[in-house]
């Protein structure tokens, strides 16, 4: 499946990445893409900036290298009550809050308290997308978790990364899994490189190639084009974004 948009994506801001916003343009231009999300570590993790870096995004120009950039971040998850690391009033300035499981910050415990707190995020109604859910030490309800997302309008992330078996091990099967029933309850899905280098930026193969093997239709996919990703930001609420509206 072609995919326009990567939805996750980090700069050396994150602390344990190597490259500025725009190398990261630079290499999506170069690999094709017409849109991408920043989406630095929140301040929990490690390294991670403080909020005022995510308030600040303002400044951040719409177009780098000729394409769209999307202001955001990955927030972590910090406990099964589903409360994530941005104060809220940061989070109504960005276009995209990601919410994830991060062993540094929230320590894996079982399926039971991992559902739960997934839940809950979800129904919070402050987070966009769902990150890396494949990773084995998070195990969850699939279809439980997926229903919900499906009824929040909430997209589930297929990472490339965790697919290619660099970080995250275990996860390829459960990326099948989940990929398996999101088809069947037509929950959104979202891909993303998980890029910590602005060569990754953009590289989005294994994550095409199980979509096509899933059959997942494209309706589903908010990544194929830049208006699909708009249109999935204008269902959940999000003001439009005027320097897009030529897109």
């Amino acid at each position: 499946m072609k995919l326009e948009v990567d939805t996750h994506t980090h700069t050396y801001a994150s602390g344990h990445a190597y490259s500025t916003l725009s190398e990261n343009a630079l290499h999506a231009k170069q690999n094709g893409l017409k849109m991408f999300c920043t989406t630095d570590h929140s301040e929990s993790m490690p390294g991670a900036p403080h909020h005022w870096f995510f308030s600040n995004q303002k400044i951040l120009p719409r177009f780098l290298s000729g394409v769209a950039v999307i202001r955001g971040v990955e927030s972590n998850i910090i406990n099964a009550r589903g409360q994530i690391d941005i104060p809220l009033h940061v989070q109504q300035d960005l276009d995209w809050v990601m919410a994830s499981f991060h062993e540094h910050v929230f320590k894996p415990g079982n399926s039971k308290k991992h559902t739960r707190a997934l839940i809950n995020i979800i129904k919070s109604g402050q987070v966009d997308a769902i990150g890396h859910l494949g990773n084995p030490n998070f195990d969850f309800d699939f279809h439980s978790v997926i229903a919900y997302a499906k009824e929040y309008n909430v997209a589930i992330e297929i990472n490339n990364t965790s697919l290619k078996g660099g970080s995250r091990v275990g996860s390829t099967a459960r990326c099948y899994q989940i990929a398996t029933v999101a088809k069947e309850l037509g929950a959104f899905i979202t891909t993303g490189s998980d890029a910590h280098f602005c060569q990754q930026v953009g590289k989005l193969e294994s994550v095409s190639e199980l979509l096509d093997k899933v059959e997942i239709p494209v309706r589903q996919v908010i990544t194929h084009t830049p208006l699909q990703f708009l249109a999935f930001l204008r269902l959940r609420g999000k003001p439009a974004i005027a320097e897009f509206a030529a897109l």
